[in-house]
């Protein structure tokens, strides 16, 4: 796809001014590095990092049928929330695969917004309005273009955002939202995020985001923020044990084989909900596991995996060195009989087989004190 026919979010001159090296990602333009992949990952652990992920996709669902729809069209119990409450789920097709995985936002009792992958964005609006036209009451609209997304992470994003807002920081917990004024600037707070600290995402109009980011910068200048690209997020991601859509999810992948189970309800006529309770009753035919890869060697997306004897048993789906962790790390599917922790198998590096270990997910968890980390979420 030529650069002309990429999409650019409101933020793409002021990446550019900055100096971030633009790529091609999921039919955008995106900053992979401002300055290298390794600083701007170290930040995030120990200070802050900006990332701009407005390529993301937000639908939004009201009238009193949004409910009940969302409850069939996503895999976890939006019944649970309340105004001012957010969940990881999923929109599932009938085998109980993948189409794609969410965050759902309860922003009012008849309102809620969805985010989903930029990749999936047209395939998940048709998914959305071919379930929709079957239920009243509720009104779906594509809001994508309405909304840029500011990502601020790391330890000391409460400290860096706190002085630019009216809104008590303090008393919105995980995986809540809430309305808010950053800087004079409009915006929407969730406490979510993609990496595996503290943080938060600002929903905010296109024409603003570009003095919200600058806004931004300056106040966490001192504090040493600095602005991140799509490469720290994915490396902070997989330490974090994260899913990517494509590489861990796809649809002929379950949210079950995935180890995501938590966050799929038991009940319910959810789409792929059958698909769902068969696959807890009688098993699956592969898992999804993280392999600590010892000595020297960076496994990538696609390496295969074996047995000690040499028998393939599974593939990388996403692998990297670790730089805050300082090893290498990789996900993988293999089958349940090869998926205990502790479990020794090779990665074909090159032609050449490392050892790796499984390991308990994740790979990070964030200190002791911080919020704690209830869940994942989508990118």
């Amino acid at each position: 796809m030529s650069e002309g026919a990429l999409r650019k979010t409101p933020l793409y001159e002021v990446h550019r001014q900055m100096g971030a090296r633009m790529i091609p990602f999921g039919g955008w333009t995106m900053p992979v590095q401002y300055t290298s992949i390794l600083e701007e990952h170290r930040a995030v652990r120990t200070a802050a990092g900006l990332f701009d992920v407005s390529h993301m996709g937000e639908f939004e669902f009201t009238g009193p049928g949004a409910r009940p729809l969302l409850q069939h069209l996503t895999a976890n119990n939006v019944e649970k929330l309340r105004p001012g409450q957010a969940q990881y789920s999923m929109f599932l097709n009938k085998r109980g695969g993948t189409i794609d995985d969410l965050i759902v936002y309860c922003l009012e009792e008849d309102r809620y917004l969805v985010v989903v992958n930029a990749a999936n964005i047209e395939k998940d609006w048709a998914h959305v309005s071919h379930v929709a036209a079957h239920f009243g009451g509720a009104r779906a609209h594509n809001r994508s273009d309405a909304y840029a997304l500011l990502a601020l992470q790391g330890p000391r994003s409460q400290a860096i955002l706190a002085p630019l807002t009216e809104a008590d920081l303090t008393a919105l917990p995980f995986y809540h939202v809430m309305p808010a004024h950053v800087a004079g600037i409009s915006v929407l707070v969730a406490r979510t995020g993609y990496t595996g600290e503290e943080g938060f995402e600002l929903f905010v109009a296109p024409a603003n985001a570009p003095a919200l980011w600058q806004t931004l910068i300056d106040a966490g200048r001192q504090a040493g923020l600095r602005p991140a690209g799509l490469g720290a997020r994915d490396t902070l991601r997989l330490e974090a044990s994260l899913p990517l859509y494509g590489h861990e999810l796809d649809e002929d992948t379950s949210p079950i084989e995935a180890g995501l189970g938590r966050f799929v309800a038991h009940e319910g006529d959810y789409i792929g909900a059958d698909a769902i309770r068969r696959q807890r009753e009688e098993g699956v035919s592969k898992r999804l596991v993280m392999l600590e890869v010892r000595g020297r060697g960076v496994p990538r997306h696609g390496y295969p995996v074996h047995t000690p004897e040499g028998q393939e048993v599974g593939r990388v789906t996403s692998g990297s060195y670790a730089p805050w962790l300082k090893k290498n790390i990789a996900m993988a599917y293999v089958p349940p009989e090869w998926a205990a922790p502790g479990q020794t198998l090779t990665v074909l590096i090159r032609g050449r087989a490392a050892e790796a270990i499984i390991v308990r997910r994740p790979f990070y968890r964030r200190p002791r004190g911080t919020t704690p980390r209830a869940t994942t979420t989508a990118r």
